[in-house]
């Protein structure tokens, strides 16, 4: 294919001319902290050790503030706005250090000690999300430091242009967070909300959960080995009908494009676990507590991990499923789990469970309250998808060269994403190139 003019074909792509493919050795050394050994670490104390499974998260370990001071002073230690990356676990995550107080786990999460007048941190954050990585197996199991310093990925000329970069993708990072932050508030609401509603629950009359049922079950582990997996597939195919697992529903949304499809002439052989009714989900093995109402909008099958319980009552199932999300509800599911290689709930153990049963006019007052809210935060939870799907257009837009800043005019705004249609669309920066 005829490359445009302007710009050339390298190992990471078609870059522009004045660009350079640099790797990730050129910019500096890899640094990591000093060892922290176990026995040098607490459930609590003075500085948060992170370690690769706590990485972006909250601390569950901890080290003197005596061994942070002298390992600090000593050995290796990222400066205010390294870029940390994640070597093992979930590999090439990011944070950016901000200076608080705290260490990290040696060889599992690392930094390149870059040059700031040659590559700007603000930069190099965005940089890692394109890095080619090359190894001979293909798979990355670790990010050992050979594979990180040789990690390619192309490079505007200046400083100048970088800046621009990086400050297009933070406004637009920055957007997307305080989307995130008015979805969490909504949430907080809802939850605020249910609460305060079950302070009436006294004078409502309670059924156990098994009463409301006219079938509760899941997949049998002989149905699944036998019949259900080897008929699984991992396309859509004429004749199939949805898989849906755990990660595919919450609350009223459901995913039906999932990774497994199932003949509909098998699954219709197993009509308890069918998904062709209102019915309400619960999660009961690895994520569990989940709950959902299937509504009948597409025939689909459902996973090991789920139970499924056909109401005698449906108008009930709104109802049901706004407790089993509330906080008391939870504790009931959570106040069963077994413990194991993997955490499960058995469905007699919820079969049990005393669910308050307000009268029909509150629970319409109830669900009528509550989905005002849930329609405000499933707008808002679309337009945060939305914009980190534009986002990541911008990115293989801008830090490919496809589209060239020469310096921003303004801040990316939010009505800037709003009216994008395609990723390459002119953010109210002057932009030349393409």
């Amino acid at each position: 294919m005829e490359l445009e003019e302007g710009y050339k074909n390298t190992e990471v792509g078609v870059i522009p001319e004045d660009w350079k493919v640099k790797s990730l050795g050129n910019l500096g050394d890899v640094r990591m902290c000093k060892r922290i050994f176990s026995y040098q670490t607490k459930d609590s104390g003075d500085i948060p050790f992170y370690k690769i499974g706590t990485f972006g998260k909250e601390p569950d370990a901890y080290i003197s503030k005596e061994i942070y001071c002298e390992f600090r002073k000593k050995y290796s230690f990222p400066r205010i706005g390294s870029v940390l990356i994640s070597a093992a676990g979930t590999i090439g995550k990011t944070i950016v250090y901000n200076g608080e107080d705290s260490y990290f786990q040696d060889s599992n999460i690392v930094w390149i000690e870059n040059n700031n007048q040659v590559i700007p941190n603000e930069y190099l954050k965005h940089v890692f999300s394109i890095v080619k990585f090359r190894t001979e197996g293909g798979t990355i199991q670790r990010l050992y430091n050979n594979i990180l310093k040789n990690g390619l990925f192309p490079l505007p000329p200046t400083l100048t242009e970088q800046k621009a970069i990086a400050q297009v993708l933070s406004d637009t990072d920055a957007l997307i967070q305080a989307l995130e932050k008015k979805i969490a508030k909504k949430k907080l609401l809802r939850k605020g909300v249910v609460q305060k509603l079950l302070e009436h629950k006294e004078v409502w009359e309670t059924q156990d959960f098994e009463s409301l049922c006219k079938t509760f079950t899941k997949q049998t582990g002989f149905d699944y080995s036998t019949h259900i997996k080897p008929n699984l597939l991992n396309s859509y195919q004429r004749g199939t009908i949805p898989f849906i697992q755990n990660k595919d529903f919450e609350g009223f949304w459901f995913n039906f494009e999932t990774d497994y499809y199932i003949p509909e002439k098998v699954a219709d052989k197993f009509p308890m676990i069918l998904l062709d009714e209102w019915c309400l989900l619960i999660s009961i093995s690895g994520k569990i507590g989940n709950v959902g109402i299937f509504q009948n909008a597409k025939k689909s099958f459902i996973g090991g991990a789920i139970a499924i319980a056909k109401f005698k009552n449906p108008r009930l199932l709104n109802w049901v499923m706004i407790y089993l999300q509330s906080e008391e509800g939870q504790a009931k599911l959570f106040n069963n789990v077994k413990a194991g290689s993997h955490q499960n709930l058995i469905l007699d153990d919820i079969r049990k469970i005393i669910v308050p049963i307000p009268r029909q006019e509150e629970q319409k007052l109830i669900a009528d309250t509550l989905s005002d809210i849930d329609r405000e935060i499933d707008q808002l939870e679309r337009k945060s998808a939305k914009y980190k799907m534009v986002k990541q257009g911008m990115m293989q837009q801008l830090l490919t060269g496809k589209i060239r800043l020469v310096k921003p005019n303004s801040k990316v705004k939010e009505e800037d994403l709003a009216m994008v249609a395609e990723p390459h669309a002119n953010y109210n920066y002057q932009a030349y190139g393409k």
